[in-house]
């Protein structure tokens, strides 16, 4: 084959192969089977701008209102609105990103989506009033909503399947990321003066071009391309990534099943699935946003004192991070169904355990956090690996945004009543609440959970 109908964007210079005396498409190493390259690596790490922008911007607000408020006047009203606003977008986002990249492709949207961040980002520089930066940080909530289900299905269907897992578990760390990134930028502009809010809302720019320019010239999917018949591209992109003794056979014959559309979200098999997503992925991160967004004033509560509680919250955000790097480490291993089981278990025990803590020794208190830190960690790796596991090339997309925005809708929820519980029913009843909603977690991965680890995408998500 000649040189330049090999070459796929500007992923070429690293993935240029010799060329082979086999035929591709009828024998060779399965893609499934493949071992990782620099491809897979470079893949994961540029898929990983989503989240991380998810967890800058979403901290960074935080820091940023301490000046824009007074400068803006804004109400408690706006305060609440603005600070929910790219939630509120990534609601939406994730829907319409989900939907657009299934018809389009993954490819196109992989780089506009950050074009909008980074556009909007440095819109809220000029800012004037609360109205302005509302609408702002709620399209740059859109653009971070439709990056997860672009993003994840393009990285699990390049990933061979022993290393699909971690991979895509691993996003969640990026997300931890983002966030510790966001508070450390947060605090060294704090001191540039009244403006500090500006250049950091604006700074989300930033990063966001820096994934712009490495995404630049990746590859269509594959699985994608076969699915819209395009079988030739389909096997040049193998060829570019796995070499040319890959063989194609398997995913362009994928292609010869029956055609699914969004409408199959709701019949069928895809429903049942659409639900066990939606409701794991509701129930580990609902108590999850209310402990992360509320920590220190949760410690507090508990009897530990301001300092400790601050200290506390830095601890338990670090194990949080510890839990996932675990998960990813067993999560082939022990397996998804399994992982999921002892995650939701085990944390429950920890907030029931919270619950009946309250004025215990600093020590019990902070153990009993520690614990539901580091085993939550299973559930949230599984939110970014089930997802994309569940479900056929045709219809992947369009599930995961579903998924992932009707889930933020209980994270909205639990952000918001989460000081409206402390402050009426206290703090017993509040983690008792954290811990029902984690067990019904358990309840729903019991009944419905599958088996997935040593599955290939086509077998995961067939019924």
């Amino acid at each position: 084959m000649r040189e330049k109908d090999r070459s796929v964007g500007n992923m070429q210079a690293i993935f240029r192969t010799e060329d082979a005396a086999t035929d591709p498409a009828s024998t060779g190493v399965d893609p499934e089977d493949a071992p990782l390259n620099r491809f897979h690596w470079r893949l994961t790490f540029y898929s990983g701008g989503g989240p991380f922008l998810d967890g800058y911007i979403l901290s960074i607000i935080g820091v940023a209102m301490v000046q824009a408020t007074p400068e803006l006047g804004l109400s408690t009203s706006w305060q609440g609105l603005i600070g929910a606003s790219a939630l509120i977008g990534i609601f939406f986002g994730g829907c319409l990103g989900g939907w657009l990249t299934d018809k389009f492709g993954r490819q196109v949207l992989y780089t506009l989506d950050l074009i909008l961040i980074i556009a909007c980002s440095v819109a809220q520089f000029w800012a004037q009033t609360a109205f302005t930066l509302f609408i702002l940080r709620l399209l740059i909530g859109v653009a971070v909503g439709a990056d997860y289900p672009i993003a994840t299905a393009l990285l699990a269907e390049f990933v061979p399947r022993r290393y699909r897992g971690p991979l895509l578990g691993g996003l969640i760390a990026i997300w931890f990321a983002g966030a510790a990134v966001a508070y450390v930028v947060g605090e060294l502009l704090l001191h540039f003066g009244p403006d500090g809010w500006r250049w950091m809302l604006a700074s989300a720019a930033l990063p966001a071009t820096a994934f712009v320019i490495m995404r630049h010239g990746t590859p269509e999917s594959p699985r994608w391309l076969s699915r819209q018949g395009r079988h030739a591209e389909a096997t040049m992109v193998i060829r570019q990534v796995y070499g040319t003794n890959a063989n194609s056979k398997p995913i362009s014959s994928s292609s010869d099943h029956e055609r699914l559309d969004g409408w199959a979200l709701f019949r069928s098999g895809y429903g049942d699935r659409l639900f066990f997503v939606t409701a794991f992925w509701t129930c580990s991160i609902v108590p999850l946003f209310a402990v992360y967004a509320f920590g220190p004033t949760i410690l507090a509560s508990l009897g530990l004192d301001e300092a400790m509680a601050n200290f506390g919250s830095a601890f338990i955000t670090a194990l949080l991070l510890a839990g996932c790097l675990v998960a990813m480490a067993i999560v082939n291993r022990l397996g998804r169904r399994k992982l999921m089981l002892h995650s939701f278990l085990w944390s429950g025990i920890a907030l029931l355990l919270l619950s009946i803590a309250t004025g215990s020794a600093p020590i019990i208190v902070l153990s009993c956090f520690s614990a539901y830190a580091l085993f939550i960690g299973g559930a949230q790796v599984l939110t970014w690996v089930y997802p994309n596991e569940l479900f056929p090339t045709e219809i992947r997309g369009t599930a995961i945004g579903m998924a992932s925005s009707l889930s933020r809708i209980g994270a909205a929820a639990g952000t918001y009543l989460a000081p409206i519980s402390l402050d009426t029913l206290g703090i017993g009843a509040t983690m008792s609440i954290a811990a029902f909603i984690t067990f019904v977690g358990f309840v729903v991965s019991w009944r419905w959970a599958p088996e997935t680890t040593d599955f290939g995408l086509d077998q995961s998500a067939s019924l």
